[in-house]
């Protein structure tokens, strides 16, 4: 059972109070933002529709609309640009995009914990990772997966360029990987009960972590421009998420009902069940005991210093730049849970 540090009444005290006390010029003269997301709609996005649903984020003064993604790798290069002023990307895209010039910031982690695996069939004779040389492996071309490729191949002891990465579109990696068209595929863990209903006991998977190697996962960013000229916009997107991330904790049904209503398709079960992966994704020490969603400088340095150290980072900067804690209500902890 969760130790719940954050109870619905009393988070829906402080959304109330939040929103009955904001100006009201704040309702009249609402921030239009765009929030990009890394994918297509799935459980892991509830709480931005189950806030949108609730007219949080409209209350609050912010006019949010919701777009779906395509790998962290166009977030990043929209936000980056300003197409969009707010995302949702993998850290490590995040930080070389910065280095490349992009104008982005962080302004609140979603995955403590990353989310990146590796899955494969038993049958097909791959034991583990270092059986990948000489191996396909098939995602999308702007997944994360395949530009911090290298720093796994590291830490299993193969080289990067000793496998073929072949073009698969989200959807269709699991029937790719059925079919023998590729040997291996990525995907995020809160997907995992996909691949092992569908996979069985022929499923062979390791996560990142499993190998030494635990980035930030997604988090928030905004473009930097548009948060240098609207603080206060990007500060409410940052405290209705994150008071909606607190709240989708103890009331997943309720937020995955939201997610479903809004995107046509989805299966209330099958999103619940990927909710409740992502959970485990957003759970660590520091989350439980900092703040939900606050980034722990340390580890930012070593984020930063593994981009650097496998990919080119064309303008080093300050990784103190990259992100801020400014906006995170320390109040709120990720809920702990007992063994």
């Amino acid at each position: 059972m969760l130790n719940r540090a954050v109870t619905t009444a009393a988070l829906a005290g402080v959304m109330g109070l939040a929103l009955a006390t904001a100006p009201q010029a704040q309702a009249a003269d609402k921030t239009e933002a765009n929030l990009i997301l890394n994918w297509i709609a799935g459980g892991d996005h509830a709480p931005y529709y189950y806030a949108k649903q609730e007219g949080w984020y409209d209350k609050a003064g912010l006019d949010l609309t919701i777009e779906q993604g395509k790998g962290s790798q166009l977030a990043t290069q929209r936000v980056g640009i300003g197409a969009s002023q707010l995302g949702l990307a993998d850290m490590g895209v995040v930080l070389t995009a910065i280095g490349a010039g992009a104008d982005i910031v962080a302004i609140m982690n979603v995955y403590a914990n990353t989310p990146q695996g590796f899955y494969w069939l038993k049958s097909s004779g791959i034991t583990g990772p270092k059986d990948f040389a000489g191996k396909k492996i098939g995602n999308p071309p702007s997944d994360a997966a395949r530009a911090m490729f290298p720093v796994f191949a590291k830490a299993v002891g193969i080289e990067p360029d000793s496998v073929q990465w072949i073009n698969v579109q989200p959807n269709a990696k699991l029937s790719a990987l059925k079919a023998g068209s590729i040997d291996v595929t990525t995907s995020f863990y809160n997907i995992h009960h996909i691949f092992q209903g569908q996979l069985g006991d022929d499923m062979g998977f390791v996560s990142w972590k499993d190998v030494g190697v635990n980035p930030y996962g997604n988090s928030l960013i905004a473009n930097g421009e548009f948060l240098k000229e609207n603080p206060d916009a990007v500060r409410t997107f940052v405290e209705v998420s994150q008071k909606a991330f607190a709240f989708c904790v103890e009331n997943a049904e309720a937020c995955v009902d939201a997610l479903v209503a809004a995107n046509t398709g989805l299966k209330k079960d099958n999103e619940l069940q990927n909710w409740k992966l992502v959970t485990e994704l957003m759970s660590n020490e520091h989350s439980q005991n900092v703040g939900l969603g606050h980034f722990e400088d340390s580890r930012m340095a070593t984020d930063y210093d593994m981009v650097e150290t496998y990919f080119e980072i064309k303008q080093p900067y300050d990784v103190k730049k990259a992100y801020t804690n400014e906006f995170i209500d320390t109040s709120i902890k990720m809920p702990k849970t007992s063994m």
